[in-house]
């Protein structure tokens, strides 16, 4: 379970870290497209994935383009979810986006429902509800935060969505990440270029080690959660609900005592519920 746990502490650095970018100054966007340079150079480096798989007729290129936009794009949303609702938030909208691309799973890819996987999607959308309330469970008065916690949930449910799809046509997990890290770099880059020669946002040192941290800690979390799954090969269940309950319940922790974010009743309720939908839906796929 070491992977595991080193999986989840890496998960909820990256939040840590996207929370306290703008208090040192960091151009988030600068971070983000530096973050996929470490990404790239480490999955080529340490996963050594095989690209001879790439020149397939069968390779779903729109769904790995896909990917290369919403990556980046899903990381400044995360940022900005952070900024405004604060890390216990996002991390959970983050780990709840698994209602939707569940939901996919039944509609578009003939994954069978049963009563565990259901019991815990509709747990799942309380939770949202929950954890989204604030001031007594009413959301009118951060709308901001409402705004940007679901961008999270869909956002991340898309990119589940688009690796099935991957995953589907048969091409390597790892090959195609990394081609997705990699186009997803150079298309920052451009636009980082295009910021810098046009003195909206000079690029500078900082933010590039700034993004060199990130990048290691969005690449540990995958390459550890890879190495949960390879040496626990028959535990799938154990290991995602795992890895979704331990960032929800590390998330709170890091969110409340570390940055004293306040949760209300309704809050903690859907923390709850969270876990709970979590735990079902992993039961569910045990059958």
């Amino acid at each position: 379970m070491l992977f595991l746990m080193l999986s989840v502490i890496c998960s909820v650095l990256v939040s840590v870290v996207l929370k306290l970018a703008p208090r040192r100054g960091i151009d988030i966007a600068q971070a983000v497209t530096w973050n996929y340079l470490a990404a790239s150079g480490l999955s080529l480096l340490v996963l050594q994935p095989s690209l001879q798989s790439l020149h397939s007729a069968h390779t779903p290129w729109p769904a790995l383009l896909g990917l290369a936009v919403a990556l980046p794009a899903i990381f400044l949303v995360l940022a900005r979810a952070v900024r405004e609702a604060g890390i216990v938030r996002s991390d959970v909208a983050q780990r709840l986006s698994l209602l939707i691309s569940l939901g996919a799973a039944f509609v578009l890819f003939g994954e069978q429902a049963n009563s565990w996987k259901l019991a815990g999607l509709a747990l799942g959308l309380l939770a949202i509800i929950g954890v989204s309330a604030r001031n007594g469970g009413t959301t009118s008065a951060t709308p901001a935060s409402w705004r940007w916690l679901l961008a999270v949930w869909a956002g991340f449910a898309l990119i589940d969505i688009l690796l099935k799809q991957v995953a589907a046509a048969g091409t390597p997990s790892t090959a195609a990440l990394l081609v997705s890290f990699a186009i997803a770099f150079v298309l920052m880059l451009g636009w980082q270029l295009h910021r810098h020669l046009s003195g909206a946002a000079p690029l500078t040192a900082r933010n590039f080690g700034y993004g060199l941290l990130l990048g290691l800690l969005n690449f540990g979390n995958i390459l550890f959660y890879v190495r949960a799954h390879q040496a626990l090969p028959h535990s799938p269940a154990t290991i995602f609900a795992g890895m979704n309950i331990g960032v929800v319940c590390l998330g709170t922790l890091v969110g409340v005592l570390a940055f004293g974010e306040r949760t209300s009743g309704w809050n903690r309720a859907g923390l709850a519920l969270a876990v709970v939908a979590i735990g079902l839906i992993a039961r569910g796929t045990l059958q």
